[in-house]
Parts: structure tokens; C-alpha cells; sequence
């Protein structure tokens, strides 16, 4: 007999307007049919459409049971309905179903949905980031729901996963935590500290709550292979420059035609793809970036989400290095190989259409008429992190040779003028009155206030930390380039506030700016009545410990 059907995840919402809101599942069957029921008795109907994602793979370094060896397609089917007819401001129960294709039906639990709400409605927001599918994530959702109870939307700064592609990291990894099923209490993350393990389940949230994400390094996808583990075509992300310049060398042999979708094919394959980021969330477009940048309104909120990230390149300085700095010295005669540093995928300097289409939004009606301004983005503007490390522009190649022509060092130099956020973003932000920038991707809490008045929070350290490069701990930086980097502290000149509430402490009793812990994880919300964003932390060496409120503060 054929194994019972079943879903690969709980549904969940997106895009919420003031009159529908969509709703999302996974199946790996394509099946005959699949639909929402709603309504106080479930007596409302409205149909899916189905696709199936193209890039989703595994590999022999996947999480799984029985992983394939050669990179392997792993094929996924999404299902989305539109429900509308809702009343605004209320919760409204669904469910779904899919019939699979020998006739087998599945539905979900049920679950309540509700409509983007009205200006003045109180809402409950979590701020979160750089899930990763690390240790402490589960713990950390779990304890959202218990703190929170339901919210009401979840932002996402970037870093959902590890792997884009590799599906078991959004659907079933094995150790139990892989995304969907810690956003929806469906994992099973056995977490040991010391001498006790503890299960975590996450939290039932998305299934509720709409949410929205913002592009970060790891939903970009590098140079495509059949052959390569999926974590080094990760790993290998290049200029679309440079891929659109191979490609002229050599265009009579891949496009005689010269068909223009062979030729952005061709491009995409050979320097980086978000498009399995793209096929699992629907998101709001904007005219020049698609699903990549948007602006929405919820509620009282005006939220820009920018794509603003770097492909992650190491920082050390060996000679077998290809970072952030310098290539390998052995690749110094191969350019097919270098990394090209640490490079931006998305143009976000003035004048780009990015920057442009921000200048549009911050002159809108709805920006300027909304009650709280808020900035979601991945790469952090103010950071004491070991990623704020270099300026956030675009690398400056510098290849040295030796009298006889042969290149005996190529390093790259990152001007600290020209650094994008604070020459060009930040002074637009703030001029138009955002009030907070929230961010992640160097895995700690760490909050700045400009001069201005001008929020920052980067809430990341929800499954491991990365530490803060305070006092004696300095980030790995060269000391004989030509730019200075910062080896402590924020690189871009704030001073780092200290949580109002519970601040922890250092050896010697003094209050410390931030958490960089792999055994607290920490979780932000945004109360959209008080006006304040409250962060909270939980210690996964004490399981049955209290949650601590350690900051707040208000936007005002």
C-alpha cells in the first residue's frame, strides 16, 4: 500500500491586504487538487494554484536519512489560494487540503487567519534573523509563542537558511530544525547543555501571523554545477559583471542566436540566483526590484525591506584564502576562480535604481502618513560584529606583479568614504524620519541611536553568536593596506547603548552593551500600542528558567 499522504508543512501567510491575505503549503506531490476552506464553519472554498520549485536539491551533505550522493533534484510542489471576504480586524478560522494523485486527501489542522489590519489596530510584530538552522533557534521560537502568545506579523532580516537550495533546510532537516517547522512548533531540536538535552518545538506562528522577509547573504545562491556539494555553489557567488563578460568571449559557442533568454540563463548559472527564495514566499513588488526591495503598510507600520548584502568571504590573510581581502595565491593565474571579494549583489549607492525607488517611496502619502517608519535590511549600517567589517561598497581590485609581469599578490580594498550606508543610505533615512533600522547577519544584540534620534537594532543572536569585538577581542583585519578597518568597536562611529532593563555583565560588574552568547538566544518584539520594542532573552542552560526582559525602548 502506497504510504498515507501528507503535507510538507503546515500552511502559512503572506501578503496580506486590507480585504484577502494568502495562504501557502508544500507538497511533494504535484496532486489533483488543492484548496482553503474558511469561515466560522469552515463553509467557504476557494482553490490553489500549484507550481513546482525548480532549483530545491540535495546533496550527500544533506540532513537526511538517505542523501544523495551527486547533487540531486529533489522536486516540491507550492500551493497558494487568495481568501477573500473576510471581515477587517478579525480572526478567521481555515484549513487546507490536498488530494494527492491516487486520490488520497490531506488537510491541516485548523488555524485562523486575518487581513492586513486597520490603521490604530494594536499590534504585536517579532523582529528576527538569521535562523540558519542553528542550535538554539527552536528554543528560541518556542519560547516566542509562550512569552507572546500569537503575534501578528514576523519580519525576517535575511539568513533564513543555510543552503538556499538545499530543501531539507527549509522542510525536513533531520535534526529537527529546519525553517518552516520552527516558525510553525513542528520541530523536534534535541538542544543539550551541560549535562541535560531539551526538545524544542519552536512556535506555532506563521500559520497565524503573515510574514515578511528580507534578502540576505545566505538566500543567494552561487555558481550553478551538477557535480559540486551545494555548500560550495553556495560558497561561489561572483560579480554578475564578470559572468556577463564571459559570456561575450564566448558567445558564439553558448548563444549563436544571441536569444536574450539563453543569455540571462547563461549569466544567472554562472554568477548568482536568489530563485528558490523567490518561489517559496510572495511578496510585495516594487517597479524596479521585483520581490528583491518592497514597501508595505500593516497597520500603523510603513516597512521598507532593501536588499542591501554581500556574498560572506572569509577574513583571514593566509595564502589559501579566498576572502574578503585577498585571492589564493594558487588562483592568482586563474581567474575563473577568484572570488572577486567580498562583493554587493544588489546595487544600493545613489543613482542606483534601488537608491532611486527608496527616494520615491520616503516621498509617498503612505510613507509620510504612517505612524511608525521602520527599515528592514540585512547587512547592519552600525554593528559590533566581526561582519560590519569592511565599508559596505564595492571592493577595489589591486593585483601586484613582480618585474617579470607575474601577479604575486591581488587584494582588495574597501574605501571607507565611499562606504554606501553612511555616505548615501543613512543620511536619506533618517532625513525622511525613519525611526528604526532593524538588521542582522552578525548573529548578536546590539542596539545604536544616532544623533538624530534614529534607531538601530540588529536582534541576531537567536542560534549562535559570532561574539562582539569589544576591548581586547579584535576582528581579524589587515594592518598594512592601504584603508584602516576597525578592529573593535562600531566601525562606523556609535557608541554601542546598554540595555535599559537587565543588562548582563562582564567579569569585572559592568554592564555590557550587548549579548554575544551561544547559550542565551534573544528575541525582539515590537508593540505597536506602546510604541516600544521590547528584547528579551532566554537561557538554554536552565530550561525551565524564566524569560528576562533586558531592553526596551520607545519610537517615537
Amino acid at each position: 500500500m502506497p504510504a498515507p499522504a501528507k503535507l510538507l508543512t503546515d500552511p502559512f501567510l503572506q501578503l496580506p491586504t486590507a480585504t484577502s491575505v494568502n495562504v501557502v503549503w508544500f507538497t511533494e506531490f504535484a496532486g489533483t487538487q488543492h484548496w482553503v476552506t474558511y469561515g466560522d464553519r469552515l463553509e467557504l472554498k476557494v482553490l490553489a494554484q500549484t507550481s513546482r520549485l525548480q532549483r530545491t536539491r540535495e546533496d550527500a551533505e544533506s540532513n537526511l536519512p538517505h542523501p544523495p550522493a551527486p547533487p540531486t533534484y529533489r522536486p516540491i510542489w507550492r500551493h497558494e489560494a487568495t481568501v477573500t471576504g473576510i471581515p477587517r480586524n478579525t480572526r478567521t478560522a481555515y484549513q487546507v487540503t490536498s488530494v494527492r494523485e491516487d486520490g488520497q486527501t490531506v488537510s491541516s489542522r485548523q488555524f485562523t487567519l486575518a487581513t492586513a489590519p486597520s490603521p490604530g489596530q494594536p499590534m504585536t510584530i517579532l523582529l528576527t534573523s538569521d535562523h540558519q538552522l542553528k542550535p538554539m533557534v527552536a528554543a528560541n521560537l518556542q519560547k516566542v509563542q509562550e512569552t507572546a502568545g500569537q503575534v501578528d506579523l514576523v519580519l525576517v532580516a535575511g539568513d533564513l537558511v543555510d543552503v538556499p537550495d538545499r530543501a531539507s533546510e527549509w522542510f525536513d532537516d533531520a535534526a529537527g530544525g529546519a525553517f518552516f517547522p520552527a516558525l510553525q512548533g513542528l520541530a523536534h531540536y534535541d538542544l543539550t547543555k551541560g549535562n541535560h538535552t531539551r526538545r524544542y518545538r519552536g512556535g506555532e506562528i506563521i500559520q497565524h501571523a503573515p510574514l515578511y522577509t528580507a534578502l540576505g547573504n545566505h538566500e543567494v545562491m552561487g555558481r550553478f554545477s551538477l557535480s559540486r556539494t551545494l555548500k560550495e555553489q553556495f560558497r561561489d557567488a561572483i560579480p554578475q559583471a564578470i559572468a556577463a563578460r564571459r559570456y561575450e568571449d564566448q558567445i558564439e559557442t553558448i548563444n549563436p542566436t544571441e536569444h536574450p533568454a539563453v543569455q540571462a540563463a547563461w549569466i544567472k548559472n554562472h554568477s548568482f540566483n536568489t530563485d528558490t527564495y523567490a518561489e517559496i514566499f510572495t511578496l510585495p513588488e516594487s517597479p524596479f526590484g521585483d520581490e528583491r526591495y518592497y514597501a508595505v503598510t500593516f497597520g500603523d507600520l510603513r516597512l521598507i525591506v532593501l536588499y542591501a548584502t554581500t556574498v560572506w568571504r572569509s577574513p583571514l590573510l593566509d595564502p589559501e584564502t579566498r576572502g574578503k581581502y585577498r585571492e589564493r595565491a594558487t588562483d592568482f593565474d586563474q581567474p575563473d576562480a577568484w572570488g572577486w571579494g567580498q562583493h554587493i549583489f544588489e546595487p544600493i549607492a545613489k543613482g542606483s535604481p534601488q537608491y532611486t525607488w527608496l527616494e520615491q517611496e520616503l516621498q509617498s502619502p503612505e510613507f509620510q502618513q504612517a505612524k511608525y517608519k521602520i527599515v528592514m535590511l540585512h547587512n547592519p549600517p552600525h554593528s559590533l560584529g566581526e561582519n560590519s567589517v569592511p565599508a559596505f561598497t564595492d571592493p577595489v581590485q589591486i593585483i601586484e606583479r613582480d618585474n617579470q609581469g607575474h601577479i604575486t599578490a591581488i587584494r582588495y580594498e574597501y574605501p571607507t568614504e565611499q562606504d554606501y550606508f553612511t555616505r548615501d543610505l543613512l543620511p536619506l533615512l533618517e532625513k525622511a524620519g525613519v525611526q528604526l533600522v532593524f538588521c542582522g547577519h552578525s548573529h548578536l544584540w546590539n542596539r545604536f541611536v544616532s544623533p538624530g534620534g534614529m534607531h538601530f537594532l540588529e536582534s541576531s543572536n537567536v542560534g549562535n553568536s559570532y561574539g562582539a569585538y569589544v576591548g581586547d577581542r579584535q576582528r581579524r583585519v589587515p594592518e598594512n593596506y592601504q584603508e584602516r578597518y576597525a578592529a573593535v568597536g562600531d566601525p562606523n562611529g556609535l557608541t554601542a547603548v546598554v540595555p535599559t532593563i537587565a543588562p548582563l555583565q562582564d567579569d569585572t560588574g559592568h554592564p555590557l552593551p550587548y549579548i554575544a552568547s551561544n547559550d542565551l538566544t534573544v528575541f525582539s518584539l515590537f508593540d505597536s500600542d506602546r510604541g516600544t520594542v521590547s528584547s528579551y532573552y532566554f537561557d538554554t542552560r536552565k530550561p525551565d528558567s524564566a524569560i528576562v526582559k533586558f531592553d526596551e525602548f520607545h519610537l517615537d
